[in-house]
């Protein structure tokens, strides 16, 4: 297949964990998902605590319906899962990372006007350690990402570094303060860009946004990936029965069942904290925010 990245952008990701493509999804495509999103929005209209399903803001009411996360949107989705296959999303992750890849997960973020919520630093690895680190993040921006609505930053070249630890007192909290580790967030790289755009981020790269403060919406779609060649070793959030079903995960190449091993840091995400399978639940136990929070009933 023709390559979509030029050498000069697969050496931008290579050397800093993070590259944007701007204006890369048609405006057809975001219209589809805008309207999956008002779909699940009318869904949430009425709940009272989040399900399988929608992740709901702290400020959220029955009345005034506020999504932070639509979980695993490729399983309720037709529009999520027919993008996920396209080669807008897999033919720049073939660039990357090879020509087989597997599905790790989906997610769609939401961080609604005036209050959306903040993600504290962390590295997607220490969620999920694999056997090597040919993992990334394609996040597809349905919203334009500018700095007053909490867009993606990264430390540049985070993911040749250290995986940190991302515990308090002994359990995972899923998530680290950068200044406890003698970083500056000056240096952190917004990924900012039209609606359209695609964020690309390494597994090990050290990521968070902020709340979003604006008076427009940030939403952006991430499908998660690997090389089919890493294999989990512990803590990842989405369960697999087998090898078999494991493969059903595979978007494009041949699976195999050889792992290939990296000499790379690795750190277990044990013990999980006693919360809900939710990285904004899992990260409340960091007692040292990086990031403001909107507290429940503001608005």
């Amino acid at each position: 297949m023709p390559e979509v990245l030029t050498q000069a952008q697969i050496d931008t990701y290579n050397t800093d964990g993070c590259l944007v493509l701007p204006a890369h999804i048609p405006e057809t495509w975001l219209a589809r998902l805008r309207d999956e999103i008002a779909r699940f929005e009318d869904e949430a209209r009425g709940m009272t605590a989040s399900n399988d399903r929608l992740d709901l803001e702290d400020s959220h009411t029955p009345d005034a319906p506020r999504l932070r996360r639509i979980k695993l949107p490729h399983t309720i989705s037709d529009v999520v899962r027919e993008l996920m296959y396209d080669d807008l999303i897999l033919g720049p992750a073939r660039d990357l990372i090879g020509p087989d890849l597997r599905l790790h997960t989906t997610k769609l973020n939401m961080k609604s006007a005036g209050y959306g919520a903040a993600v504290e630093w962390h590295q997607d690895y220490a969620f999920y350690p694999h056997t090597n680190d040919d993992i990334l993040a394609i996040g597809v921006c349905i919203d334009d990402m500018a700095p007053e609505n909490g867009p993606l930053q990264v430390f540049p070249g985070s993911h040749r570094g250290p995986v940190y630890d991302h515990h308090v007192n002994g359990v995972f909290a899923g998530a680290m303060n950068p200044a406890d580790h003698g970083l500056n967030v000056k240096n952190a790289r917004q990924l900012t860009g039209p609606a359209g755009s695609l964020s690309i981020h390494h597994g090990r790269a050290l990521h968070g946004s902020a709340l979003n403060t604006s008076d427009r919406p940030r939403r952006i779609l991430f499908y998660e990936m690997m090389a089919a060649d890493a294999f989990p070793i512990m803590g990842s959030m989405t369960r697999w029965e087998g090898i078999a079903d494991y493969d059903t995960r595979m978007l494009c190449g041949t699976p195999t069942l050889q792992p290939r091993l990296k000499d790379i840091p690795i750190r277990i995400p044990q013990p999980q904290p006693d919360v809900p399978i939710s990285i904004y639940e899992i990260q409340k136990g960091l007692k040292n925010r990086a990031f403001d929070v909107v507290k429940q009933g503001d608005s």
